[in-house]
């Protein structure tokens, strides 16, 4: 058996001026930072020996798609650590040093095209959240960069806004930027997102440069480690981003009494949930003047002991409006793990995300920008888009997907339609204003201020008032059909029952259900589309159905989407009528996944219980 013992890593602070070498080098064989290819030792059976290694095809195809796999969407994700029942190690750190030096690669030869010359000394961040997973894997991003020609430097602890705003903010303004993160997911997964100066990566970038690293890493198999000689350079970007997100509160506040603390007279609690957001209480907050007594899991902890870092978790959401309630707090704040994502509470105790969320960023944007258009995903209750019109607003459905609901956004800007506002229920939402980001921070810096403003003019009510005559829907439902199939095949099976679908609504076998449809944006080619000569890429299939009968008029929704993390199709449902979920969920069952034999390539369990008992779980 190989060892797959691993040396101590240590990533130290650099002398001023101290850079990598411009190109790739041979001298990198010889290291203090390392780690070892942990390959499989019966993988070997699969290798023929000869004077110059060759392998076998199938075995170079099976490694091949293991990173073509680790693509979700417009990110990497994998399983960093072992300690996931039924799931093996598939971010390696060989894995990541081949897509880093294919990104790095990829980020050279934009900028040779766009300049029409060679480049050199190439800028590359990366920022990481507090995974255990997180200082090996970066030691592999690092020679992966090196490897392609950049230079790299080490933000350390950060979070996603932070990376993108890495190649803006000066003195950085980096060519692009790495943030290593898994999001909400469990403590044995890890990823990497990909940032330019234009935004981040779309999922046909993305693919082509997990393409590229399928080759290169099938190709260094037998390779026992790869090495770095030198570390990167330590930079400290989160003070500037810190800097930054205070001078926005404060010059848009422009408090007529103390200007420099805005938030002297409010108490706001923070739930970090152990990631990367602490910083908010103590570099924002704090020196604002805010009171954060009894702010939450701010210290990072890659384990996440208390709760998913998720604003969408009820527990930590529970747990946020305990303490609002407890210390009479103005407003709560609830990040996930890489803070590109928020939810707050406010000083009632009421949870605000999700379809409130987006309701009260609606808000506050159309009396910014009035007859603004705001992009969400498809998702959204008939109630907030009556709430958007009633404020003069457009709402526009589009496909699941933060990165397709923002780069919604970005088209209809360019095409001439004002649209200020992109939000996805999970709580990813981008600004206009803020470089079409999905930035959880400055989301809630939005609100802070419309707090303080809101006070300033004699309202004691809080930021809750603003959605008060937000319906709720009656009932909403998710439901996961997992797709019967080898790994390799799950996702042409998923888009087959997706399509099929879509032809039962169109040709009217399911009585009562018709495509949705929103504006100028049609449900077809497998999603609410862009009605231009230019349509962006389907990165996953979906369509929502609007659901009818003669009694009720239109009552609710469902929506069947191809899920790009996991091989399964997820079922949202929504109605305004009691028993509405149920009645749609057996009609799907017995008209639909019954009726064209889907139920044979579909795991139809949780569908079954739930049309028979109304329980999810």
């Amino acid at each position: 058996m190989a060892s797959t013992s691993t040396s101590s890593i240590s990533l130290r602070n650099n002398a001023p001026g101290t850079r990598f070498p411009s190109s790739t080098t041979s001298k990198l064989l010889h290291s203090n930072l390392k780690f070892p290819l942990l390959m499989p030792a019966t993988k070997a059976t699969g290798i023929k020996s000869s004077s110059a290694t060759r392998y076998n095809e199938a075995v170079i195809d099976e490694e091949m798609d293991k990173i073509r796999r680790l693509q979700n969407g417009s990110d990497v994700r994998g399983v960093a650590l072992q300690g996931e029942k039924g799931r093996t190690v598939d971010l390696s750190p060989p894995a990541v040093e081949a897509i880093a030096e294919s990104f790095g690669e990829w980020v050279i030869n934009g900028l040779e095209k766009e300049k029409g010359r060679v480049v050199e000394n190439v800028r590359v961040s990366l920022g990481r959240d507090p995974r255990l997973s997180g200082a090996s894997l970066s030691v592999a991003v690092f020679s992966g960069l090196v490897r392609a020609g950049c230079l790299a430097f080490d933000m350390g602890l950060a979070t996603t806004p932070a990376c993108f705003m890495s190649t803006l903010l000066t003195p950085f303004a980096y060519d692009a930027s790495i943030m290593m993160t898994a999001s909400h997911l469990p403590y044995t997964r890890n990823g990497l997102k990909f940032f330019t100066r234009r935004g981040g990566l779309t999922s046909p970038e993305v693919e082509e440069i997990c393409g590229k690293a399928a080759r290169k890493y099938a190709n260094r198999l037998a390779k026992v480690s790869t090495m770095l000689k030198t570390p990167p350079e330590r930079v400290d970007f989160m003070s500037t981003y810190a800097k930054h997100l205070r001078n926005i509160i404060k010059e848009r506040v422009n408090h007529p009494f103390h200007y420099d603390t805005p938030l002297k007279e409010f108490q706001i609690i923070v739930n970090a949930g152990n990631g990367s957001g602490g910083f908010f209480t103590w570099d924002v907050l704090d020196k604002l003047g805010a009171e954060t007594f009894g702010s939450l899991h701010l210290n990072p902890d890659g384990m996440f002991p208390n709760h998913i870092p998720n604003p969408e978790d009820k527990i930590a959401m529970a747990l946020t409006r305990a303490a609002v309630l407890e210390n009479s707090a103005d407003l709560g704040i609830v990040f996930d793990t890489d803070v590109d994502r928020s939810g707050v509470v406010d000083k009632e105790g009421n949870p605000i995300n999700g379809d409130r969320l987006i309701a009260l960023m609606s808000a506050i944007v159309l009396r910014e920008h009035p007859g603004t258009t705001i992009v969400t995903d498809a998702r959204t209750s008939m109630a907030l888009t009556r709430f958007i019109i009633d404020r003069g607003g457009q709402h526009c459905l589009y496909r699941v997907g933060y990165r397709n609901v923002i780069d919604k956004g970005v088209q209809l800007n360019k095409n001439g339609i004002e649209t200020h506002l992109m939000m996805e229920t999970s709580g990813h939402g981008a600004l206009k204003e803020n470089y079409f980001l999905d930035d959880g921070a400055y989301m809630v810096v939005k609100i802070i201020i419309e707090m303080v403003r809101m006070k300033l003019a004699g309202s004691d009510e809080g930021i809750g008032s603003l959605i008060k005559d937000l319906e709720e829907p009656l009932e909403s439902v998710e439901l996961r059909m997992n797709i019967i199939s080898e790994p390799r095949h799950a996702k042409a099976r998923g888009i087959d029952a997706i399509e099929t679908f879509r032809s039962y609504v169109e040709e009217g076998r399911i009585e009562g259900w018709e495509l949705d449809s929103c504006g100028d944006c049609w449900v077809a080619d497998g999603c609410l589309v862009d009605s231009n000569d230019d349509p962006a890429a389907v990165d996953a299939h979906m369509y929502r159905a609007k659901v009818s009968d003669e009694k009720l008029g239109q009552h609710g929704w469902i929506h069947l989407r191809q899920s790009i993390h996991n091989p399964n199709i997820a079922v949202n449902m929504q109605s305004m009528a009691p028993g509405g979920c149920l009645s749609m969920t057996k009609t799907l069952r017995d008209k639909f996944l019954v009726a064209s034999g889907m139920d044979k390539i579909l795991d139809v369990t949780q569908i079954d219980k739930y049309a028979r008992t109304g329980l999810v779980k």
